[in-house]
């Protein structure tokens, strides 16, 4: 991958990360005052759930080698 391609990635990523809590607000702007954190936690938790199975099989799925469709579990953790 050339440095473009990177650095393209690395500007969606961050603007994917600055887009969630921004939808959070929205969403939590359309609710009752009751029900503002939960409706914002809602948006939220995908995002750390997605980070944390990243963590933990995702980057070991991109850069672990060569299975038979994708990587493989070398880099697990």
């Amino acid at each position: 991958m050339d440095t473009g391609s990177s650095a393209f990635i690395l500007i969606c990523s961050a603007m994917v990360c600055l887009m969630t809590p921004a939808l959070a607000f929205f969403y939590g702007g359309l609710g009752r005052r009751k029900n503002v954190i939960n409706t914002m936690m809602m948006s939220v938790l995908p995002l750390a759930i997605a980070s944390l199975l990243w963590i933990v099989a995702g980057y070991s799925l991109s850069f672990g080698g060569h299975g038979n469709f994708f990587g493989n579990f070398s880099h697990l953790f």
